[in-house]
Order: structure tokens, then C-alpha cells, then sequence
């Protein structure tokens, strides 16, 4: 593990310092805000430096679209669905309505899906509900070592807290599981198999439909994480990842943060995990948050089947990016070049810190990541880079993901600063 570097340390310093000021003093923004006309979707703009946001695997800005259909059920639909007055069937009407559209999307019952706050929640809620119900068969999970923080801590903490058994797949270089060792790892008292179909780290594509073959062969539960797969990769009905349970998230495709769902393959049951209430038919207590729901509804409906994510586009971004990377010394691309996200290019630098490289791009306008969203401000190696053979750079990684916002220009902004950053960012040999 690199140790973090004085430069590294006294960049994140003065950054910080910087945005506690603006933030204590209001009246001192417009001297770095421009005007909001010009912003794509209202995101901020340095005076001097342009803003170009590469980081859309951890977020994307909502469809102005997908907030015009929110936005009157924040005013005119309040009720709570669970109320039986007016108010309150109105909301259940929309409710209902909502389920039925994603059900319509997806190609499923529409009792068959679950709302939920998002990515997260969909993948405890699939794991520690269906280990949970499904322990008279047997306490064991398997699961894979590059799965997000949602799938294998959660694996980890019911193995730790709950008696059960872990089995974690290794990954080839490439972060592709071998659908043998999951066959391999079958036992007669493995009550479920978890594998991700798109890595957000790497954006490495797992073979999810042979798996789930193996999974039915053996009658395991199958749980897939398909929060990244969807709006960047077509998906013409839920029964494609071949899965019996898949975890949804609405804000990587648009749509609002704090909405995802669980698709769960009927006639299986879970245990809720969440308690105090009937709501999604006792399988998720709390009252659904209506106007976000919504919002997942419609960015499911309008950027799943046909990719919000232009394909086209993010290939010919990604393909100059290799390009660019190759060419700097100390850079590994460990992204794939096939079977791989889109719109996704992930690579580690020799000698260097992966927060003080992207602190180093903030500076210059461009907002990239160090990793997965939910730990890259954690100063911990990445999980998923250890796990493809590279422990030593574990701590030196900048990913890249693009969307539908981003054109040739804004790579003519990174390309303008990259080379310096990275040289600036690395520890003296």
C-alpha cells in the first residue's frame, strides 16, 4: 500500500479549506459560480476552469423529464397509500399504477416487485431476507470477491453475526468470475448464490445468465446486482440476467436518489428486513415515497429498453480515453477491452494516490472517481483491484464514466490537464 504523500495531503488541506469557506460564506460564491443557464442539468461551473463530470457510474443528474413527472405528486398527491380516505386511495391508485409500469417494462408480475430506497437497500434486503428464509435448506452463501460493499458486506456480516457459511469466488485478471467455480462451490446446504452482472469499478460484464442456469439446475436462489447493467446496456425483459432476485436503482439512469426496487421471482418469500408496517405486501414496512417512485417508474420506462447511455458514444469516448492512457507512463488500463461496460474506463497509476489525482482534476474542473462512490472518500484500497492481482496499486486508481452528457470536447478538456496532474500526483521514485 502507497503511503499517502505530502502533496497528496496538502492538496486535500487547502481544498477543504476552500469549500469550508464557501461554505460558511455564501456572499463570496458568485467570485467562482457562473450564471445556472449555462450549466448542463444545473451542475456548477468554476469561472476558470470549464466543469466536465466523468464520474456517472456514482451518480447522474435527473431528466428534467423524469422530474416533471414527480414533481405534482410532491403537491397534489401527499396522501399516504396505506390510508383508506380519499387521500389516501389517490396515492394508492398512483402507487399501484407505478408498480404496474415497471412490471410492464421489465416483463414481470407486477406483484413480483419491490419499491425500495435504492441500490443498497434492494441488495440487503435480497440477501439477508433470502438467507434468512431460505435457512431450513442450509447456511450457506456464495458470492463473488469483487461484488459492491451492499453484496459482500452484507454476505459478511450474516456470516459473522448469523451462523452462516462464505464461500467468495476469486476473479481472473480481468474480474470475470468462472461460472465453473461457482458449480464447484455448490453444497447441498447453500441456501444462495449472489454475483453482480456489471462491476462499477471496472465495468467488467459477468457471465449472469450461465450462472443462473447453474443456480436453477441446483434449486439455489440467485441474486443478481444489476444497479450499473441498467441504462447503459439494453434490457429488453427482467428474465435476461436469468436471476431470481435483481436489485435496481434509479439515480444511475436519471432518475432520483433514494428509489430503487427488487425484482423477486415468484412464488419465492423473504423475510423483511425492515419492520413496523404492512406496506409492499409485508415484504418492506415504511411508507413508500411516492414522488420517487415515480421517478423510477418513468426513467425505467423511457432509458432501459433503448440505453440512456448512447452506446455508440460511449465507445468512441472510452476508445480515445485507452488511447490517451496508454500513452502516459506509470498508467495500467485494467478495464477490459471486451465484455465490459460502455461507458467505463478504470486504470492505476504508478506512485500515486487515487484521491490526490482526483483532487488534482477537481481542481481543473473535472470530477472523476477513485473507485465505488460509497468508499472512494474512505482512504481504503480498492477491494476490487486487489482482487484482479494488483494489492500494490490497490490505493492509485481513477475511474472514468461517461454519459449522455459528455462530448469529444469535454475529453479535449481532460486530455489538456491529465498528463500534468499524474505527474504531479506522483511520489518521487
Amino acid at each position: 500500500m502507497v503511503p499517502r504523500s505530502p502533496v497528496a495531503t496538502g492538496v486535500f488541506f487547502f481544498r477543504d479549506l476552500l469549500f469550508r469557506c464557501l461554505w460558511c460564506s455564501p456572499s463570496i460564491y458568485p467570485i467562482f459560480i457562473v450564471g445556472m443557464k449555462d450549466l448542463p442539468e444545473g451542475l456548477p461551473l468554476d469561472r476558470m476552469n470549464p466543469f466536465v463530470y466523468l464520474d456517472y457510474n456514482a451518480t447522474t443528474p435527473l431528466d428534467n423529464g423524469v422530474l416533471e413527472v414527480m414533481l405534482p405528486l410532491l403537491s397534489r398527491a401527499w396522501g399516504n397509500p396505506s390510508s383508506i380516505h380519499q387521500a389516501g386511495r389517490h396515492a394508492r391508485v398512483i402507487l399501484d399504477d407505478c408498480r404496474e409500469k415497471v412490471a410492464s417494462r421489465l416483463g414481470c408480475k407486477p406483484s413480483e416487485i419491490i419499491f425500495t430506497s435504492g441500490g443498497t437497500e434492494s441488495s440487503n434486503l435480497a440477501i439477508c431476507g433470502m438467507a434468512r428464509a431460505n435457512r431450513t435448506r442450509g447456511r450457506h452463501i456464495i458470492t463473488s470477491s469483487i461484488e459492491h460493499h451492499a453484496v459482500l458486506h452484507t454476505c459478511q456480516y450474516i456470516a459473522a453475526n448469523e451462523g452462516f457459511d462464505l464461500t467468495i469466488l476469486p476473479v481472473s485478471s480481468e474480474g470475470r468470475i468462472d461460472p465453473q467455480s461457482v458449480k464447484d462451490s455448490l453444497r447441498k446446504d447453500t441456501c444462495l448464490v449472489s454475483v453482480m452482472a456489471a462491476n462499477n469499478e471496472i465495468g467488467t460484464l459477468q457471465p449472469i445468465s450461465t450462472i443462473g442456469d447453474i443456480c436453477r439446475e441446483a434449486g439455489v436462489p440467485f441474486h443478481t446486482d444489476a444497479v450499473q447493467w441498467f441504462g447503459k446496456l439494453p434490457c429488453s425483459e427482467i428474465g435476461q440476467f436469468n436471476a431470481d432476485l435483481v436489485s435496481i436503482c434509479a439515480h444511475k439512469l436519471h432518475g432520483p436518489k433514494g428509489a430503487g426496487a427488487l425484482y423477486m421471482r415468484s412464488p419465492l418469500q423473504l423475510h423483511p428486513t425492515m419492520l413496523g408496517g404492512a406496506h409492499e405486501n409485508e415484504r418492506r414496512a415504511g411508507t413508500e415515497n411516492l414522488a420517487a417512485i415515480a421517478g423510477l417508474a418513468d426513467c425505467l420506462d423511457r432509458f432501459v429498453a433503448e440505453p440512456v447511455f448512447p452506446v455508440a458514444t460511449m465507445l468512441q469516448l472510452t476508445s480515445r480515453l485507452r488511447f490517451l492512457l496508454k500513452t502516459i507512463p506509470g498508467v495500467t488500463v485494467v478495464t477490459p477491452e471486451l465484455d465490459v461496460l460502455p461507458n467505463t474506463v478504470t486504470c492505476v497509476v504508478e506512485r500515486s494516490e487515487g484521491i490526490a489525482l482526483v483532487a488534482g482534476l477537481d481542481l481543473e474542473g473535472i470530477c472523476v472517481s477513485s473507485g465505488a462512490a460509497c468508499s472512494a472518500g474512505s482512504l481504503e484500497p480498492s477491494h476490487v483491484i486487489e482482487a484482479i492481482g494488483m494489492p500494490c496499486l490497490a490505493n492509485s486508481v481513477l475511474r472514468f464514466s461517461f454519459g449522455r452528457e459528455n462530448t469529444l470536447l469535454d475529453l479535449d478538456v481532460l486530455e489538456l490537464h491529465l498528463r500534468r496532474v499524474i505527474q504531479r500526483a506522483q511520489a518521487p521514485q
